[in-house]
């Protein structure tokens, strides 16, 4: 192994990374290997860590992507924060005892999007006075009836249905039946 590549990190830290880099970009290992004008073998052995390639290689490698030797050594493939969240880390954003919203991921920083799952009891109603904020939302009902209101349409939505639009339109959520409705929803930028 050249001692640019030692520098850089271990020889198991290339070949994973290498995978890594060419998963995200959706290449097959056939397929790098035309474009980067080597052999299939080549890439295999590499990402086996059964082989340490040259910075020349290896910059020949990446030239196929295309991927600079800097951003490929670069590249955080760790998260910064939680990823998973049990049902009990879900963070309960709702003060109406008829209507649940359980929030993932609350306390991740600078937070693009909302998802929630929400639960309406029956004869839940999110209010006379219609919800407004910026952004949009959507969302999947998993169970029960909703009667949405979305401006001036109003819509009955089952199981399996769902909803997009611009949240600066007045919406309302009504669970006018006899079952709680369950739905997973999502909003961009978070409103909570």
């Amino acid at each position: 192994m050249s001692a640019a590549l030692q520098s850089e990190g271990s020889s198991e830290d290339i070949g994973t990374r290498l995978k890594l880099v060419r998963q995200i970009f959706g290449l097959t290992q056939r397929e790098l290997a035309r474009r980067a004008g080597v052999t299939n073998g080549a890439i295999s052995l590499i990402e086996q860590n059964r082989v340490s390639p040259s910075i020349s290689s290896l910059k020949k490698i990446l030239d196929g992507i295309p991927l600079s030797l800097a951003d490929f050594f670069t590249l955080d493939f760790s998260p910064s924060e939680n990823v998973f969240f049990t049902a009990g880390e879900l963070t309960e954003i709702s003060y109406d005892p008829a209507i649940t919203m359980r929030m993932v991921g609350r306390r991740v920083k600078d937070r693009a999007l909302q998802m929630l799952k929400e639960t309406y009891q029956p004869g839940a109603d999110t209010g006379d006075a219609m919800l407004r904020h910026g952004g949009e939302e959507c969302g999947v009902v998993i169970a029960g009836t909703l009667t949405l209101t979305v401006g001036v349409q109003e819509r009955l939505l089952n199981p399996g249905d769902a909803y997009y639009f611009r949240s600066d339109i007045p919406h309302r959520f009504r669970n006018m039946g006899s079952e709680a409705v369950v739905l997973i929803s999502a909003n961009s930028p978070p409103s909570f």
